[in-house]
Formats: C-alpha cells, sequence, structure tokens
C-alpha cells in the first residue's frame, strides 16, 4: 500500500500540473486580451503589458488550481478503475478511505500552494499592479502626446496635437474642455509644451486663442493670448480614485482593520472579516474538492462502460458546493458575526465526501458478507 500511495501522488501530482498549466494558459490569454487592447490603446509598450499580465498571474493560479485538483483526481481515479487496479485493491481488504489516502495527501499539498497564493502572492501582486495603475493613469505622454488623433482623456476634454517635434515641442495644438456646462472653453495654439510644477505638470501654450461659449446665452467670446498656462495635474488625477482593493490588503490587517483601511478601502468591517476568511476557505477547500471527485467515482466500481455518470454527479456536487458558497458570502458580507459562513463551502464538501465514501465501504462490506449472516 505505500508503494501504491507513492506511485498514485506521483500519478496525481504529474496530471495537476498539466491541467494546471493547460487552464492557466487558457485563463491568461483570455484575460490578456482584454488588458492589450487597453494598454494598447492608450499607447503604452509591450513591456508594460507583459509586466500588467504577470502581476495578473498569481490570481489566475489561485482561481485553477482547485479546478485542475479536481479534475486530475477525477482522471486518476477513472484511469485506476478502468485499468482494474481498483477492483484489485478493494478484493485484497483496502478500504475506500485508505485507497483515498494519496488523495488526502495531495490535496494537503494543494492547500499550502493555495494559502501562499492567497495570503502572501496575490496580495502582493495586487498592490504592486494597483500603484503601476496609478502611475499609467498619471504619464501624460501616453494621455496627451500623441500626434495626428482625437483624444479624450476624460469624457469632458478633447485633445489634437498635429505634430510633435523631437524635442517635445507640440505644434497646432487644439484643447476643448466641456467640464463646466455653461462655459464651453476651446483653445487653439500654434505652441505648446509641458512644464512641471510642485502642484502638478502644466500645460503652456504660446501664440493661441482661448473661445468660451455660453449655451444659455448663445454669446461667445474670445482671448489672444501669447503664454497661457493650463493645469492638466488637477485633471489626472480626477481619474485616480484612491479606492483599494480587499484584496491588496494582507490577511491580519483585514482580520483587524484600523478606520483608515477601513476608510482607504471603501469597505464595512463584514466585508474585511469575510475576506480574510474565505482566504483559509481556499485553503481547504482545495483538500475537500479533489477528495469529493475520488469518492464519487469509487460509489460506480468497476464497468466497461466507464464511469461518466459518476463524473456527471461529481460536477454537479461541485457545483453545489459552490452555491453553497455563494448564499454564505452573501450572508456574511451583510454581517460581521457571521463570518464563520466562509468556510460553510468546505464542511459541506467534506460532508458529502465522507458521506460517499461511507456509504461505498458499507456497500462493499454487505458484498462481503457470507448470505445468511446480517450485513
Amino acid at each position: 500500500m505505500a508503494r501504491f500511495d507513492r506511485y498514485m501522488l506521483s500519478q496525481l501530482l504529474v496530471l495537476f500540473g498539466f491541467f494546471s498549466l493547460v487552464l492557466v494558459s487558457v485563463y491568461w490569454v483570455n484575460r490578456a486580451i482584454g488588458l492589450f487592447d487597453q494598454l494598447i490603446s492608450d499607447g503604452q509598450s509591450a513591456l508594460v503589458f507583459l509586466e500588467f499580465t504577470l502581476l495578473t498571474l498569481p490570481y489566475v493560479i489561485l482561481i485553477v488550481l482547485p479546478i485542475s485538483a479536481f479534475v486530475a483526481a477525477v482522471y486518476v481515479t477513472n484511469r485506476l478503475s478502468a485499468d482494474s487496479e481498483m477492483v484489485v485493491l478493494q478484493t485484497a481488504g483496502a478500504s475506500s478511505l485508505r485507497i483515498g489516502r494519496p488523495v488526502i495527501y495531495f490535496g494537503v499539498l494543494v492547500a499550502l500552494l493555495v494559502a501562499v497564493l492567497a495570503h502572501v502572492l496575490v496580495p502582493a501582486a495586487r498592490t504592486e499592479l494597483a500603484g503601476r495603475s496609478q502611475e499609467i493613469s498619471k504619464d501624460i505622454t501616453a494621455q496627451f502626446l500623441k500626434e495626428g488623433q482625437f483624444l479624450h482623456p476624460t469624457s469632458d476634454i478633447s485633445v489634437y496635437i498635429r505634430n510633435i517635434t523631437d524635442l517635445g515641442e507640440l505644434e497646432e495644438m487644439f484643447l476643448e474642455d466641456s467640464r463646466d456646462p455653461e462655459a464651453v472653453v476651446t483653445y487653439t495654439a500654434e505652441r505648446a509644451f509641458l512644464v512641471r510644477a510642485e502642484t502638478g505638470p502644466r500645460l503652456v501654450m504660446r501664440d493661441g486663442l482661448a473661445q468660451t461659449f455660453r449655451p444659455n446665452s448663445g454669446r461667445l467670446s474670445t482671448v489672444a493670448f501669447v503664454d497661457f498656462t493650463y493645469d492638466i495635474g488637477a485633471l489626472i488625477k480626477s481619474n485616480d480614485g484612491g479606492v483599494r482593493d480587499l484584496r491588496e490588503l494582507s490577511t491580519p490587517v483585514l482580520l483587524n482593520p484600523s478606520p483608515d483601511d477601513l476608510a482607504s478601502a471603501r469597505g464595512e468591517l463584514p466585508d474585511f472579516l469575510f475576506e480574510a476568511h474565505d482566504r483559509f476557505a481556499k485553503s481547504l477547500l482545495a483538500i475537500v474538492v479533489p477528495l469529493m471527485g475520488f469518492a464519487t467515482l469509487m460509489m460506480g466500481g468497476f464497468s466497461r462502460f466507464g464511469v461518466w455518470r459518476q463524473v456527471v454527479i461529481a460536477v454537479v456536487l461541485i457545483i453545489l458546493v459552490q452555491m453553497v458558497s455563494n448564499v454564505s458570502e452573501e450572508a456574511a458580507r451583510k454581517d460581521a458575526a457571521l463570518f464563520w459562513l466562509a468556510y460553510a463551502g468546505p464542511v459541506v464538501g467534506a460532508l458529502m465526501a465522507a458521506g460517499l465514501l461511507y456509504s461505498t465501504s458499507m456497500k462493499r462490506l454487505r458484498g462481503r458478507a457470507p448470505k445468511g449472516t446480517p450485513a
């Protein structure tokens, strides 16, 4: 049995790595397509795109690992059943729980990986991603210095630059500011350039015209200028809400948030507590999910027609566990005293797996009982 444990565990780990690689690649590519369109359209380089996709990778892996563990457990159990190895072990007197011990070891290893991701890597990556996103949003070059096209840094601002010289001077610039609907201002300038000030970047326009149109009265006033400074630093900062994502915060902070932490994330105490305990619950679920797959397939025994019905049942049970988790989350986020509901999914899944293994063991015992002997 010890040799069988090592054999089955090695099979689980190999297939787990394979399925994880496939699922992470599919999910990552799907996420990267939308991110690519967003960053490239904002004028960012391929290196920035690569950096952002790498920072999203830990969260993608965190989502995929329990799924890969479930698929690996189902695949290995199905293959061992099809090769009659399960039948040999059961005939030798091994119980379903004893046969499933490598699955438990495998689940513990996956749970450790999930714990490292949930408590360390994902918060660190999300924090770095949030910081880089703020830097990108404040990147004047990416937002304003694009020649030959109309740009809209916000819904109320329109910018057009005909040409940008090698020295960074902007030629024949057009800027319309309609943030005040009662006074729409249009600036045109022969030349312009960006300068940095203590309060933020400023746009200095030379030899231009400022036209102010008031829709209520229909009046248009014009002012010619030689030099005019336009504050775009305040405009860019207005795009940064400064709200932190709960996934950026460390687990100790989530378990005992200060008033500043609550204000920075604009969240309530139940949200913080649920997010913290949900990280622990994800690790426990990584143990339960492969065990559920194994226990469900053990119900069917050997069959030349395969175990597709047991596979369908296993998938349905996983969906039920996920539904329990969703309902529990909704309740836990309303009341801080209900944080323990974060563990409802893993507990329900563990009870299902235990019930299936017990049912399978009792079925085997009844099958071995001599005729006329009470089972």
